[in-house]
């Protein structure tokens, strides 16, 4: 929650509808962020 919390402290949209768009774009990014700093380990023989 606190990482989502870094992309703005409010949901800007009222409809409930675009707020949980908005909240899904959001954590698609966080998603993204997340992969792009993951290490990837392969075994080696």
């Amino acid at each position: 929650m606190n990482c989502l919390k870094r992309f703005g402290e409010r949901i800007m949209s009222r409809d409930p509808d675009r707020q949980t768009a908005e909240i899904h774009i959001r954590i698609a990014i966080m998603n993204t962020f997340s992969a792009l700093g993951r290490a990837e380990i392969e075994a080696v023989t």
